[in-house]
């Protein structure tokens, strides 16, 4: 795994138990971690003394945004280590831990399965109401992917005009890319690929989080940069940039290059530092577009002053803030397209809301959700930013998805995303969410296909050729929509992009993206 920066500061508690007065090191507790945030244009090197002073040990840090990770046994780091004036803000990651011998998924863990089990939406078997055979232009189930033909993405539409440009990069924040899926691997990039992510085998509870930590070669917390054992980021790529291959299915855009930036824990959490990273990676590597199809735990919602929240957690929330508004206007300034998910909340991001669902991780012993009242002042990130286009989620009628959340002046424009309710009846029917790759490997583990390789359950389609095969699955959501209108941001890049002298390939200004992005789509 590489960071921006990393520091180690093997002899920062040494000197912090000198610094760190009597009565203060009794109050010490158990190994913490937080994420700190330096004042704009402090000087690091004095920040590193702030931090060592209150007794933490700095991990990783991310020079550009001035944000580091650092662990301590300090109860009172967070006080101690902003009295310099030069630390912006604090939030607390997590207790540190090891994995339990036995493993009972806590209720944060819980609640973060339930709060993305609408993109699981797809699980069962097919309607009969079908959508026409395979095409002998198309790819072999591309007579499944009845959201490409709603915006044209065919041999007879776009693909006739532009396919994408190999010169064009196209950045996957998320749970990581299996690149060694037969459907991504012609566009997968595989020296950019970065994992930031460090797995969590447990959370503040003691209950499992990502799980034990790979076995093979050394034990390490550190995936490779082309695993994804989640399948949510292997969905989205292959929804961008699936190639023609006359394998299983292809993407809005089939010929552009996929990055990895993987920003997404094993259990589909995305935390602060990780983000941070992948987005300033992402300004300084030349990635066109980046796909953000989550938000950033634990809060759902971030806001400065909710009386909601302790002045602790207001605090924590202005730290998320800013850090994450820093790393987009990086990026966004270095000349990547910004594109992330609405959300799944089926919410007017206008009007005041209800949030029940944060903080969603524990970061300390006990620490639940608790109900909130969201005011529109508040900010659901990366979504809110203003240079970010947020994407809604439509069905194959063209009606929001049931699910969506939505708001003018929040979201930027629609694209499919699957709606199984979209019928004339309001039945289910499987095949209206979106079709897209699926890692073998976790259909193996999660004991989904039969001996002879095919599938044991319906809502995973296996397609071979060559003796090459590949597995897919049905998915729904925000986070699907988000990737096809990143594929076409990344079209955009391709047709009207210039040569990037830094970089080698395309660039093209993100206001101009936006601009033909909004022209050129279909008034609802």
């Amino acid at each position: 795994m590489r960071r921006s920066i990393l520091v180690g500061a093997t002899a920062a508690l040494a000197l912090a138990a000198a610094l760190v007065p009597a009565q203060a090191a009794q109050q010490q507790a158990q190994e913490s971690e937080y994420v700190v945030l330096y004042k704009d244009g402090a000087d690091a090197r004095t920040a590193h003394q702030a931090i060592q002073a209150a007794g933490g040990t700095l991990v990783a840090e991310n020079a550009a945004i001035g944000l580091a990770t650092v662990t301590t046994t300090n109860a009172d780091f967070r006080q101690a280590v902003q009295a310099g004036g030069v630390i912006e803000g604090v939030a607390h990651n997590r207790s540190i831990g090891s994995a339990p011998t036995r493993v009972v998924p806590s209720g944060a863990v819980r609640r973060a399965i339930e709060r993305r089990a609408v993109e699981r939406a797809g699980d069962g078997a097919p309607a009969a109401t079908g959508h026409g055979g395979p095409s002998r232009r198309g790819e072999p189930l591309s007579h499944l992917q009845w959201d490409l033909k709603q915006m044209h993405a065919t041999p007879e539409g776009s693909y006739k005009y532009e396919q994408g440009d190999r010169g064009v990069l196209v950045g996957v924040l998320d749970t990581g890319v299996d690149g060694s899926h037969p459907d991504i691997a012609p566009n997968f990039d595989r020296a950019l690929s970065r994992n930031f992510t460090t797995d969590i085998p447990v959370d503040a509870e003691g209950a499992e989080v990502d799980g034990p930590c790979e076995e093979e070669p050394d034990r390490s917390c550190e995936d490779a940069a082309d695993v994804d054992d989640n399948d949510h980021g292997t969905h989205v790529a292959s929804s961008i940039a699936a190639p023609i291959n006359r394998l299983g299915i292809s993407g809005v855009a089939p010929k552009v290059r996929l990055v990895n930036l993987r920003a997404g824990q094993d259990s589909g959490y995305f935390f602060l530092q990780p983000t941070v990273d992948a987005l300033t990676y992402a300004g300084d590597h030349g990635i066109d577009v980046v796909n953000m199809s989550y938000y950033v735990d634990p809060w759902l919602f971030n806001c400065t002053d909710n009386p909601a929240d302790s002045p602790a957690d207001r605090a924590e929330q202005r730290t998320i803030i800013t850090a994450v508004q820093r790393s987009l206007a990086y990026a966004h300034d270095r000349g990547v397209t910004l594109v992330s998910a609405a959300g799944n909340e089926a919410g007017d991001y206008t009007k005041t809301l209800l949030d029940a669902s944060s903080p969603d991780f524990a970061s300390e012993p006990g620490e639940v959700p608790r109900q909130r009242t969201i005011p529109p002042s508040c900010l659901s990130l990366p979504g809110e930013d203003p240079r970010v286009l947020a994407v809604s989620a439509t069905g194959i009628s063209g009606r929001k998805a049931y699910y969506s959340d939505y708001g003018n002046g929040y979201v930027a424009i629609a694209a499919p995303g699957g709606d199984v309710y979209d019928t004339p009846g309001g039945t289910r029917d499987v095949s209206l969410a979106t079709l897209a790759a699926y890692p073998q490997a976790l259909a193996e583990e999660r004991n989904q296909l039969n001996p002879d390789g095919t599938p044991n359950v319906p809502h995973i389609l296996r397609d071979c050729r060559g003796g090459t095969c590949a597995y897919y699955i049905y998915a729904q959501g925000t986070s699907m929509a988000s990737p096809r209108a990143a594929g076409v941001a990344a079209l955009i890049v391709s047709k009207y992009g210039k040569r990037d002298r830094r970089h080698g390939g395309k660039t093209l200004s993100p206001a101009v993206v936006e601009r033909v992005l909004k022209a050129t789509a279909t008034r609802a």
